[in-house]
Formats: C-alpha cells, structure tokens, sequence
C-alpha cells in the first residue's frame, strides 16, 4: 500500500480494512493507463485512485468545453479550456499526492498507437468514443499482456439497474457493441483475447433534439445526451473491476 508514504495509511484504513494489506501492496503497484477520459473514463480513474491505485497514465486529446460538465469529473466553470488529462491529473493529486499520474494529451489512432508500448501496462481501459480508433485499441490491447476492460455506449441511458458486464461477444442489446462485431467480422481482424465491457442495452431516443458538436478532434460529430449517474456507474463498474481482479488474483 505504500505505507512509508504520508498519508496512505490514514487515507486507505477502510479500503485496506475490506481488501487487507496485501491487496492494497498490489493496487499501488499495477501500472495502469486509460484511454478517453471524458464521462466514463473520468469517473474510471477517480475510482482507481481512491482505491489504493498508484501509477495511471491518462490519454486523451481534447480540453474541457461547458458542454461537459454534465457529466464529467473534472469539467467544472473553473476548469473549461484546460486539457482534460492535465485537469483530471491535478483532481486526482488532491485526492492522494503520492498518486503518479502520466497526462498524455494525444489522440490512439493508426498514427500514435507505436507510440504505446501496451506490454508495459498491467491493466488498460478502452473508454475511446471514436469507433474506428476504439476498433484499433480493442485489437492491439487484446494482443498486450495486460488486462483490458473496455467500456461500450453510455449515451441514451437513464436507469442504472441496467448496466452491466459480460464478454466482449456476450454483449447484447448494445449497438455500439454491434458495430465493432460488425466491423471486426467483415475486415477478418477478431480480438486475440476475451476481454469483459461494461454496457447497457437500455436505448432512448434523444428528446431534446439532435446536434453537432466541434472540437479540435472530434469534427463534426453526432451527439446523443448523456446523464452523470449513468456514465458515472460506467466508470466506476470499470474500476470495480481492476479491485475485483486484484482481490481475486492476491487472496487464493
């Protein structure tokens, strides 16, 4: 857990009271790295950090517009124009100092991802919005040493009774996850692994109309609304289950 560090103890007496002192000794040491951290992947690191996790590396190439502060962590009026990986990083030092946290402002495309060694990670969460640089993360990190958990659509949802987590092909009623298998069939490029997502087969329509959003990376782009508790209860289920499979893999 860290225990020479200051504060660790006092910060992580009720999480170690559950897992135990191994477990945590764990958590601080998993290398973790997160791809998107918007209203999913924010949540996500918040998670892991209050945790016990020690060392993430935040990715993510967009800055904090007004328009996110519905359901982002760290996209608050004091916050909008700062990089999102850079704002997140400073949420997470406050909430423990010792955390080392690595923001890379940077899009996972066919042009960046040599720049990721994904060997060097012991667990990488997919929560990208973008489906086709999402079809390149799934495949090169089903191919990695790492444990990957990938997050599916949060978007036109509201009851989070139906969030849930299954195998990426077990996933059902998810459109998202539909496209990818899709895709993946049609161009013969099939995950080298199995790998579990978080998903929700709950589909609304958008009443409040529909609209396009433009940012430096995301051009053009369809929007779908969006509520904190759900995308939220995403990230979070993200991050319960790096702590599960820890729990699971130190006390045998």
């Amino acid at each position: 857990m860290g225990q020479g560090m200051t504060g660790d103890k006092d910060i992580f007496n009720r999480t170690e009271l559950l897992l135990g002192a191994d477990v945590m000794d764990t958590l601080a040491r998993v290398r973790i790295i997160i791809f998107g951290v918007g209203g999913v992947g924010s949540w996500c690191a918040e998670g892991l950090v209050r945790s016990g996790a020690r060392h993430l590396a935040l990715v993510d190439p967009d800055e904090v517009s007004v328009t996110n502060i519905n359901r982002q962590l760290m996209a608050t009026t004091k916050t909008l124009g700062l990089s999102k990986v850079e704002a997140l990083k400073e949420r997470l030092l406050e909430i423990n100092p010792e955390v080392e946290v690595e923001a890379l402002r940077t899009v996972y495309d066919e042009t960046t991802a040599g720049d990721f060694d994904l060997d060097s990670y012991d667990y990488i969460f997919d929560a990208v919005d973008s489906l086709k640089d999402k079809i390149l993360l799934i495949l090169n990190a089903s191919a990695s040493k790492a444990v990957f958990y990938c997050s599916m659509g949060a978007a036109l949802k509201t009851d989070p009774r139906k969030v849930k987590v299954a195998e990426f092909w077990d996933v059902r009623g998810c459109p998202l996850g539909a496209i990818i298998r899709k895709k993946m069939r049609r161009a013969k490029t099939l995950p080298r692994k199995k790998f579990l997502c978080v998903y929700d087969d709950e589909v609304l329509p958008n009443r409040g109309g529909e609209g396009i959003v433009e940012t430096d990376y995301f051009k053009k782009a369809q929007i779908n609304g969006t509520t904190a508790p759900v995308t939220a209860l995403f990230g979070m289920t993200l991050a319960g289950l790096l702590v599960d499979d820890v729990y699971k893999k130190t006390v045998r």
